[in-house]
Order: structure tokens, then C-alpha cells, then sequence
């Protein structure tokens, strides 16, 4: 393994362990303002305490996402310094506003809400967490914005060696990072709603504070399945983007060989890399590869043999991830339907075997959005900004192995104690249940 290898490797391990709360944050920034605003509505102490307890979990998941991201950015520095220099003057503008506006303003309204319940009005204190959601998504938006300019560079032009912007408006409207990020953020809705619902299904299971889990279920049911639904419309729209600007990507995802109009999708697809085929191609669905890509059954799909091999993404890793993930997608959607349903039959908590069932779906959003990041990242090598500079170009020169692999490890370390506590925290909170007593949370009175 080369110093290229160990750096991407680094790379990987941080963004994904990353990953894991950045999803959950955003679903339960928005879930738990909700809950806070049927409280402030009805004046339901319910609320009011699925308020607090659902915020616990939010902010264990927060502080830990905090601490995990805070490294992300120092690595374009350490390990991939060529990369910056190339392209810093584009890809930091985004990140910087992440940084000093979108986090900065979550943070200020999270703290604000912690510490504000008994000194500000109901509604005051509502809006805080309300700006914090916001500050939340919006901070994924410029996250997203410089992701997007990677997979589809845009607004740039090449001078004195370097990539240097032209056009900001073309980079914040790039579509496919507007896609992305519309994709992205209703898949962590999904996390966030499997979070309760799971949760909520195991407290059912043990008949413990039944209406607080039950209402609890059913408003995460719903949340699902409405972020499923945009999910799934997003990521064909998504999916359309790629097969225009990033055709190796798409290619791969299908495991498409030979260029070929009105493309048919198979159900049964076994990639053989080695001979440039697949082994098995079985149960095709005429002209629906092509109808995915560009909503036209006659359309042409370009086969990665009209590419260089030394330009094509691995295509077993990109295949298997994207099927693996509409597969999870689609499953969930379908879970998400019968929760809504379920509730609504009497004797809902008696039906051991669904909430057993809900209990044990909760990873599976997780894995689902895991997924999808491989694609994204998987799909794009060998480049590091699509068909502008490539990964192996941006590693540091000044870098050696062993302070790589040190580095590595010692994150891995780190990334593995941080995601043992957080566990141990969100498993010991959310067994606890809520607390009973409302003293000390509710916020003041409003002032005529």
C-alpha cells in the first residue's frame, strides 16, 4: 500500500465515522423542533417532555459530530496540500462560510436553547431551536455546494497553474449540488425517524410510557415517509444529473460495458471487471436503463469501454453499493408505509412482531446513507474534481508514509473511543426514557 493509497484510506475513514452523526443531526434538529412546536401550540406536556428527551439525544449526537468534523478540513491541508493549492481558491469559499456563518449559527441557537428554557418566551424559545434546525441544513447546503463542484466542476477557469473562480453564482447554483444536497439531507430525515421509531418501538415492546412512544412513533412514521418519498424522487432526478456529466459513474452503477440505445435495465447483474463483461445479465426490463438516465427509453448510455480504463471508477464497489442502497431505500419506504399504518389499528403495541421488526431496522437508514457516500466518492475516481484533476495529483509532497499511517491509526483510535461513548451515551439515555418532571424546562410565560 503507497502513501496514496494509505491517504484516501484516511480520508475515507474519517468522512464516513463522520457520517454516522451528521445525518441524525439533521433529522432530529427538525424533529425535535416540531415536537416543540405542537407544545407551544397545544399546550400538551407530552410534548413538552418528547421535547426534552428527543433533544438529550439530539445534542449527545451533536457534540460527538462536532468533534469528529472538526478534522475533516485540517486533512486538505496535511494530507492533500496539492489538492488545495490547485483548487483552495473554489473549494475553501464554501467551506468557509460553512465554518463561519451556517456552524456558527446552529451553535449560538443550540446553546441559546439549552440554556434558555426558564428565560425565554414559549415562542422565543422556540424559534431557537427552530434557527438551530436551520443553521443545522444550512451548513450541510456549503458542505454539499463544495462536494457538488468536485463531481461537477463549474463557475472556474484554469490560470497560473491553478483553478480559480469566475463565477460564485454558478458554483451555489450548481444542479448537481443542489440534488445532492436535496438527497442527502431527506436521507438523514430518514436516520432520524428510524431513530425514534426504533427506539420508540423498543420502550412499546417493554409497555413502558405507551402514549409518549406511541405519539412519539407515529409523528416519526409520517417524517419518514415523507423523506422517503423525496428521496426517492430526488435521487432520480440525481440520477439523471450523473448520467449527463459524470457518464463513467453512471456506467459503473449499472455496470453498463458497451455504449447501446434504449439501454435495458437487468435485475440480475454479476460484473466481471477482469474481462470488461458481465458473467450473468438476466430479467431485463427493455429500454429502462435508458428511461432512468435521461426519461427516455431510446436514449444512449455510454459503456465504460469508451473510456480509458485508467479513468473508470472500480466498478464492483460502485455496482454493489448503489444496488445495496435503492434496495435499502426501497425497503424502507415500505417500512415507513406500514408504520403509519400500524398505529392506527387498535391494540397497535400488542403487534410484537412489527415493533421487533422496527427495533431491528434502525441501522438500517445508516447503512443505507454509508452506501450512497461510496457511490458519490467511488464513482468520481480516479478524479479528485471530475475530469479536471485527478486524486493522485492532489497528495501532499512533503508527507511520508509513516506520519500517514500514524495518523491513521491514531484516529481510527480516537474515532473508535468517541463512537463507543457516543453508543454507551445514546443507549443509556434512550433506555432511560423521559424524565417526569417538567421543573426547570418550561420556558416563561409570554409577555403581553
Amino acid at each position: 500500500m503507497d502513501i496514496l493509497a494509505l491517504s484516501r484510506l484516511q480520508f475515507a475513514v474519517t468522512t464516513m465515522f463522520h457520517f454516522i452523526f451528521v445525518p441524525l443531526t439533521l433529522g432530529m434538529s427538525v424533529l425535535t423542533a416540531w415536537f416543540e412546536t405542537r407544545y407551544v401550540q397545544t399546550g400538551d406536556e407530552t410534548y413538552l417532555r418528547m421535547t426534552k428527551f428527543w433533544g438529550k439525544l439530539f445534542l449527545i449526537n451533536f457534540a460527538l459530530g462536532v468533534v469528529t468534523g472538526i478534522t475533516q478540513e485540517f486533512q486538505f491541508g496535511m494530507n492533500w496540500a496539492e489538492y488545495s493549492r490547485y483548487v483552495g481558491d473554489i473549494f475553501g469559499a464554501p467551506l468557509a462560510i460553512e465554518a463561519t456563518a451556517a456552524f456558527f449559527l446552529e451553535s449560538v441557537f443550540i446553546g441559546v436553547w439549552i440554556f434558555g428554557w426558564d428565560k425565554l418566551s414559549k415562542k422565543a424559545h422556540l424559534a431557537t431551536i427552530w434557527l438551530a434546525a436551520f443553521g443545522t441544513n444550512l451548513s450541510a447546503l456549503w458542505i454539499l455546494i463544495a462536494n457538488g463542484w468536485m463531481q461537477r466542476p463549474v463557475g472556474f477557469i484554469i490560470r497560473n497553474g491553478r483553478a480559480e473562480m469566475n463565477d460564485f453564482l454558478a458554483i451555489v447554483t450548481n444542479p448537481y449540488a443542489i440534488y445532492k444536497f436535496l438527497h442527502t439531507v431527506t436521507s438523514g430525515y430518514m436516520v432520524a425517524g428510524y431513530f425514534v421509531m426504533g427506539v420508540a418501538a423498543w420502550h412499546l415492546l417493554k409497555k413502558n410510557e405507551i402514549e409518549f412512544f406511541t405519539r412519539s412513533f407515529k409523528t416519526a412514521a409520517m417524517f419518514s415517509l415523507v423523506s422517503g418519498l423525496v428521496v426517492l424522487a430526488t435521487g432520480d432526478f440525481h440520477a439523471v444529473e450523473i448520467a449527463k456529466v459524470q457518464p463513467t459513474k453512471f456506467a459503473a452503477m449499472e455496470s453498463v460495458w458497451e455504449t447501446q440505445k434504449g439501454a435495458p435495465m437487468h435485475l440480475l447483474l454479476v460484473p466481471d471487471e477482469a474481462n470488461e463483461r458481465n458473467s450473468i445479465a438476466t430479467a431485463s426490463v427493455p429500454g429502462a436503463l435508458s428511461f432512468l438516465a435521461f426519461h427516455d427509453t431510446n436514449a444512449e448510455i455510454k459503456g465504460l469501454k469508451d473510456f480509458p480504463k485508467e479513468e473508470r471508477p472500480p466498478v464492483l464497489p460502485v455496482f454493489l453499493s448503489f444496488r445495496m442502497m435503492a434496495g435499502l431505500g426501497t425497503l424502507m419506504i415500505g417500512l415507513s408505509l406500514l408504520a403509519v399504518i400500524m398505529p392506527r389499528w387498535k391494540g397497535f403495541v400488542d403487534f410484537k412482531i412489527f415493533l421487533v421488526i422496527m427495533v431491528a431496522a434502525l441501522p438500517l437508514p445508516y447503512i443505507a446513507v454509508q452506501l450512497g457516500w461510496l457511490v458519490a466518492e467511488l464513482g468520481r475516481q480516479p478524479w479528485a474534481v471530475y475530469g479536471v484533476f485527478k486524486t493522485a495529483d492532489g497528495i501532499s509532497k512533503s508527507v511520508s508514509m509513516i506520519q500517514v499511517a500514524g495518523s491513521l491509526l491514531g484516529f481510527t483510535a480516537l474515532y473508535g473511543l468517541l463512537g463507543t461513548i457516543d453508543i454507551y451515551l445514546l443507549a443509556k439515555y434512550a433506555k432511560k426514557g423521559p424524565d417526569t418532571d417538567t421543573t426547570g424546562m418550561i420556558p416563561v410565560k409570554e409577555v403581553a
